[in-house]
């Protein structure tokens, strides 16, 4: 009997369905391993933006955690929506107790500006989330919101992702999608994977499609499952690049607004 790598979210629900628990275990699906959640607050969401959130009490995050971790166990955990510093610190705690890779997207904001962490958490964030992550992967306002680093062009990265090290994670993965097509990085979309002493620069075609809902989870999602599969950090980040450039490519209008990133676009066959 197979037994698929298993791995855990830690997040938000997106009734959309783009983004947040549900990218989380498209992603997990599409790359062969199983998909595990714990909900830490449930929105009202579409392609237009976030409508109302809700969090989850402390005690139901832990609950949910213990009675996956305890039973079933898990071999990589992704963290992204955790709205307040109390669950910010519970999330932590948990984390701190376990062995297994953790990849952690410092979510701050979603693709429609709406914010979806609390200022008053940040601290938290800096002082007891990041320490425990294998690798962090904030965007580049997610950068600035942490550490007041400003990234304009690609050689500002290297200090972004000095910056989020200090705060203790293993790696950094400095996410560049954001600049834009007036830097020398403006046809591609570069990433910057380092632990302060080895350097990945990560480059794939920037895409003109405007249906991206979703790509800071999936990216984390599928950096997380391909840890659990065993891969190294590198080559994790190397195969979360390309899963999430293919869905990036294929990401379809859906309602109004923003659409999401297609999660299986490998097995429809797009490109």
């Amino acid at each position: 009997m197979h037994i698929p790598p298993r791995v855990l979210t830690v997040a938000g629900s997106d009734s959309g369905g783009g983004a947040g628990i549900q990218a989380d275990l498209k992603t997990m699906l599409a790359l062969g391993t199983h998909g595990m959640s714990v909900l830490t607050a449930v929105t009202a969401q579409n392609s237009l933006g976030v409508q109302g959130a809700w969090e989850l009490p402390a005690e139901a995050v832990r609950a949910q955690f213990r009675s996956v971790v305890d039973d079933i166990g898990t071999q990589a955990v992704k963290t992204g929506m955790l709205s307040s510093a109390e669950l910010v610190e519970t999330v932590a705690e948990l984390l701190a107790g376990l062995r297994v890779p953790v990849v952690v997207d410092p979510v701050g904001v979603s693709k429609h500006g709406d914010a979806l962490l609390a200022a008053t958490a940040l601290d938290a964030v800096r002082g007891a989330l990041l320490p425990t992550a294998t690798v962090a992967t904030p965007n580049l306002d997610e950068v600035a919101q942490l550490t007041g680093v400003r990234v304009e062009e690609e050689a500002d990265m290297r200090r972004a992702a000095a910056a989020i090290l200090d705060f203790g994670p293993r790696w950094a993965l400095i996410k560049g999608g954001h600049l834009t097509a007036g830097h020398a990085s403006g046809d591609s979309a570069v990433d910057l994977l380092t632990d302060g002493t080895e350097e990945h620069w990560l480059r794939a075609p920037r895409h003109d499609n405007r249906h991206t809902h979703g790509t800071g989870c999936t990216l984390a999602s599928a950096l997380a499952a391909q840890l659990a599969k065993g891969d190294t950090v590198p080559q994790a980040a190397a195969a979360a690049k390309a899963y999430v450039t293919g869905a990036l490519a294929a990401g379809f209008r859906l309602g109004a607004g923003i659409g999401p990133v297609d999660h299986g676009w490998r097995s429809r066959g797009a490109h």
